[in-house]
């Protein structure tokens, strides 16, 4: 939104169809630069008839996000923090949710674990339907001993 005022000295924040079509746009260039160094962003007629065109880097979306990535680490230390365990017990890091993708979260939680390896054999989306899965078996009460032991 800031880049195209800038360039074109119109603010779009009061259009939600706009604003709809940019974060779509952002959104996929998130995707992309999980595997690419760079990528564009180009919307025909995104506002008033103007096109909008831009080239962002990995390096600068990670400039940008920095204090997102950071955050995402907040979860991890209350839940070794509420389970009682060091950092240095865990045994094996399995990535879990959609922006565990982004290369530079996976750095900060290597990081973290002091260099281990992070496990990626397993879809973080679907690692998410099966902690779920794991969950709800256990609060309804149909989780056997085995499904305790997971938690």
């Amino acid at each position: 939104v800031q880049e195209f005022k800038r360039k074109h000295k119109k603010d779009m924040t009061g259009n939600p169809r706009a604003l709809r079509r940019l974060r779509t746009a952002c959104e996929r260039a998130k995707r992309t630069l999980s595997s690419t160094a760079q990528t564009t962003i180009e919307i025909d007629s995104l506002f008033e008839g103007i096109d909008f065109y831009s080239t962002i880097t990995r390096a600068r979306f990670e400039e940008l996000n920095m204090d997102l990535f950071r955050k995402c680490m907040e979860p991890v230390e209350k839940c070794l923090r509420d389970a009682k365990m060091d950092k240095s017990t865990v045994h094996d890091v399995v990535l879990v949710g959609g922006s565990t993708r982004i290369p530079k979260v996976q750095q900060l939680l290597q990081d973290f674990f002091n260099g281990k390896e992070l496990c990626k054999s397993i879809n973080p989306d679907e690692a998410v339907a099966y902690g779920a899965a794991v969950q709800a078996a256990i609060l309804s009460g149909e989780g056997n001993e085995k499904v305790q032991d997971l938690l």
